[in-house]
């Protein structure tokens, strides 16, 4: 290890917990510090992780090549594939499908956006769902898959990817990064944590063996458990269940029994919801649910009768709560991952929480003495985010005319945050999207759900009744004849993967 810069740099991070949240903090850090800081990860293979978190939205590729990793190298290491949005079943109402894609609609062809002309044309009898105006869906309806071009000109520049990927694999590529580049893993369970008795940071964690750990600075990412930014610290957490009542899932794999889709399927159920996520090897499967409404082993069944084939290992429950820490970050100690707030996996937004905690970190990255203001800027954003992200998630609940159940009456009946409220009467009224700064899920995002689940404006832009009809309608179908015939031109998602990133799977 080089020399500290400054006495006031920090010597050394102790990250606990490994899995995804602690392999992707210690390759960031180790990548940032670049050895002139001491970097422990303590992990123990008596803990298991929760390991859902397999899909992920397009942010995930600028983390990755933030770090340098090669694509085609990651797709192989984790048994990979790509992923172009989510498939949305049951869900605005019983019967209904719609498609949440990466990407924007259309291209920009005039000073109103496109959804304004696609709510004229509809008005006038034109029943074109407006996912048909999406590169994205035009691809991934028939199972296509390529990289988008980078010239803007050309339809296939105007979509996005994300992947699917075993976690565990992820964390395994991820620790042979962060060693490489000088962190250290550590086995053991950690039995007790020792604060400072002047200030009350963390001191030092105590092994089960008896091994203590001093460090500057510590890393939470122990889970749901919170080992430090929750047992030892005690900053309490902010509990949303009122609005999402999700409360439990049950996980399984299972073997791929049809085409290799390029995209997440959630399909709507009484009492909850059900993933299917494709990867090279395998399809997993999890059913997420609110136990006040149905029964752990009911969900258990629900899922198991709706695989696609046998399931490869035993079904696996897990107990969250759904909300946020108080505190983030919270003296010497940041939370990253499960440990800082659960949000159910609707969006795929585990890994990419994962994501903007440790680049926000980075961002604010302290010394031996963290700065409060830094600190407290760390925790604001942090809470704006996660606020978002709730209220994006709440939406596909509170939006649904289902009430076929306890669950779906409930969440119709629901008050919902002012902030949503809001975007609803503004979309609901004139077709605006409204944002009071920058936002994870943007535009194309809102306006997917928003059409998709039946929230239909009472009137389009005005700006668009000074447009002749019949041009408007050209341009419209020009693009959808555009998307057609770039995504007939598509290899299939199998075959890109066959030629460029298939895994030696064993």
């Amino acid at each position: 290890m080089q020399p500290d810069i400054s006495p006031r740099a920090l010597r050394h991070i102790l990250i606990v917990g490994g899995g995804s949240s602690g392999w992707m903090s210690a390759a960031a850090i180790a990548h940032a510090v670049r050895g002139a800081c001491k970097i422990t990860v303590i992990e123990s293979d008596e803990i298991g992780i929760v390991g859902v978190g397999e899909a992920t939205i397009p942010p995930i590729k600028f983390f990755n090549h933030t770090l340098g990793l090669d694509e085609v190298a990651f797709v192989k290491a984790t048994q990979g594939s790509f992923k172009l949005g989510i498939e949305f079943v049951d869900w605005g109402r019983l019967g209904n499908r719609y498609f949440h894609p990466f990407g924007k609609y259309g291209v920009e062809f005039d000073a109103a956006p496109l959804h304004h002309f696609w709510l004229r044309a509809r008005a006038e009898g034109d029943l074109t769902p407006l996912q048909d105006y999406s590169m994205a869906w035009a691809a991934a309806r028939d199972d296509k898959f390529d990289r988008p071009t980078r010239d803007p000109r050309l339809i296939q520049s105007t979509f996005d990817y994300a992947y699917h990927f075993d976690a565990s694999l992820y964390a395994k590529f991820l620790r042979g990064y962060a060693e490489e580049r000088g962190a250290v893993r550590v086995e053991g369970r950690i039995v007790a944590t020792h604060l400072h008795p002047e200030t009350g940071s963390i001191k030092s964690v105590e092994m089960a063996d008896g091994r203590t750990f001093e460090a500057d600075f510590f890393v939470d990412c122990s889970g749901f458990r919170a080992l430090l930014i929750e047992e030892a610290l005690k900053t309490g957490y902010e509990d949303w269940t009122h609005w999402l009542p999700c409360d439990r899932a049950v996980a399984v794999p299972c073997a791929r029994a049809g085409a290799l889709t390029p995209y997440t399927r959630s399909t709507a159920r009484s009492a909850g919801w059900q993933w299917r996520i494709p990867l090279q090897h395998r399809v997993g499967n999890g059913h997420v649910y609110a136990s006040r409404f149905l029964g752990d082993d009911e969900a258990e069944s629900s899922l198991l009768a709706n695989i696609e084939s046998e399931p490869l290992a035993s079904p696996r429950r897990l107990r969250f709560v759904t909300g946020r820490r108080k505190l983030h970050w919270n003296k010497n100690c940041v939370a990253i991952g499960l440990a800082s707030g659960f949000l159910e996996p609707l969006k795929s937004t585990s890994i990419h929480l994962i994501q903007s905690g440790i680049t926000r970190f980075l961002a604010l990255f302290p010394g031996r003495d963290p700065n409060p203001i830094s600190v407290a800027e760390y925790n604001r954003l942090t809470q704006i985010e996660f606020e978002r992200v709730r209220d994006f998630i709440v939406l596909h609940y509170h939006a649904s005319t289902r009430d076929d159940s306890e669950l779906w009456r409930y969440t119709k009946a629901m008050s919902i945050p002012d902030t949503l409220a809001y975007k609803l009467e503004q979309f609901s009224a004139a077709g605006n999207i409204v944002s009071d700064g920058l936002e994870l899920f943007q535009n194309p995002s809102w306006l997917a759900v928003f059409i998709g689940q039946d929230v239909i404006p009472r009137r389009y832009a005005p700006l668009v009744d000074l447009r002749r009809a019949d041009e408007s309608t050209r341009f419209l179908e020009s693009i959808r004849r555009s998307m057609n015939q770039a995504a007939g031109a598509m290899p299939t998602h199998e075959d890109f993967i066959a030629k460029t990133c298939e895994a030696a799977i064993r």
